[in-house]
């Protein structure tokens, strides 16, 4: 780990620990906060019982199921905005001003359209997702030095080799940077969805639980989603250095 990682990790236990003090000494409110340590008491206690299994499971699913379809038709619709310039021209304004809309507001439409399920849920986290895939797509696309490209026509490089030996790595840290804010936003939205619109799954048994005053089991449930989505970030970012270390090895 590196010395600002130490210092991150410092930096998170000495917070811990002035929550742990103020919440055991009743600096805080004990009916709306308790101590850290009981949160995480509450997320074993959670995870032993398997009452919350199916609900961790559907939001679990339904973020994989939006993150895969955003990461697959955002990496399409940003090649499509880079071959074609005039369809760009056209959606340039729309793309800058996508996540000034508020995208919950069509989940009516979307209930409308796929029914009282899982798939409207789906459909909300694709759609903060996917843009931010096909704008990632594009820039790193557009990066790719002109010089490689007429280098690699000039070696009468094959389609397949040019995108794996030239686009796919000169494009991959703008790529990989769509990915994780296509997880993050796609989390974002599915538990905010089950939050306010669902009747199961993480968010709606954090609101239940809210609702009715039960803090183990609330705070025990964020915990636990705290864990998932550290959890992830770390294996994303573990999976980006290796390809960065392995696109290094390959140049030299």
């Amino acid at each position: 780990m590196s010395r600002a990682g130490y210092y991150r990790l410092a930096l998170v236990i000495l917070v811990l620990a002035a929550l742990e003090l103020c919440s055991r000494m009743g600096w805080i409110d004990p009916v709306s906060f308790i101590p850290p340590s009981r949160m995480v008491q509450g997320a074993w206690t959670l995870l032993r019982s398997g009452d919350y299994t199916g609900d961790i499971l559907l939001t679990l699913g339904n973020t994989a199921m939006a993150v895969t379809l955003a990461i697959i038709g955002g990496f399409a619709g940003g090649v499509c905005l880079f071959k074609f310039p005039r369809l760009r021209r056209v959606l340039d304004p729309l793309l800058l001003s996508y996540y000034a809309v508020p995208i919950f507001i069509i989940y009516p439409i979307l209930i409308v359209i796929f029914g009282l399920n899982r798939w409207p849920l789906v459909a909300i986290g694709f759609l903060f997702g996917v843009v931010a895939m096909a704008v990632n797509t594009l820039n790193g696309l557009e990066r790719v030095p002109r010089v490689l490209l007429r280098t690699a026509r000039a070696l009468r490089m094959g389609l397949f080799d040019e995108i794996r030996l030239v686009t796919l790595p000169s494009s991959l840290p703008f790529v990989f940077t769509g990915i994780k804010l296509t997880v993050v936003y796609a989390f974002i939205a599915v538990v905010a969805g089950e939050f306010v619109l669902a009747g199961a799954g993480f968010g709606f048994r954090i609101a239940f639980a809210y609702n009715n005053f039960d803090n183990p089991v609330m705070y025990g449930l964020i915990v636990l989603l705290l864990a998932f989505v550290i959890t992830l970030n770390a294996l994303l970012s573990m999976t980006e250095r290796r390809l960065y270390k392995h696109n290094r090895q390959g140049a030299v």
